[in-house]
């Protein structure tokens, strides 16, 4: 599946990427832990990143000091591609709750005893 990444979260004390918030190729909105992204790029599945002037950069996996993490493949643009992306507002709910449904029968469909 290929996903565009539209926002980050990033860890409170370093400037370090937590979550992806993407929309996936069908449409769904999807939010992802760093973890969860390196799995599924290992597993097949593509990130990118579209930028204002329209040219987009895959997200890939790199390394520093034996620790995995997530870059775009080099552009030579700045700001950094996924750290210049807006704040993830909120996580969707996985499993929204639907509220209980009421049926009232109308005046019209009532017994008359």
């Amino acid at each position: 599946m290929k996903y565009t990444v539209t926002c980050t979260t990033k860890h409170l004390s370093y400037e370090r990427i937590t979550h992806l918030g993407c929309v996936s190729d069908t449409g769904d909105y999807q939010f992802f832990t760093e973890e969860e992204v390196l799995q599924r790029i290992d597993q097949g599945d593509e990130f990118h990143v579209t930028r204002p002037e329209g040219h987009t950069v895959k997200v890939i996996p790199s390394e520093w000091h034996g620790r995995p993490y997530l870059k775009t493949e080099p552009d030579g643009e700045l700001p950094d591609n996924l750290l210049s992306l807006p704040h993830c507002s909120k996580k969707p709910s996985v499993n929204p709750v639907t509220p209980p449904v009421r049926v009232v029968p109308a005046a019209s469909h009532s017994v008359q005893a």
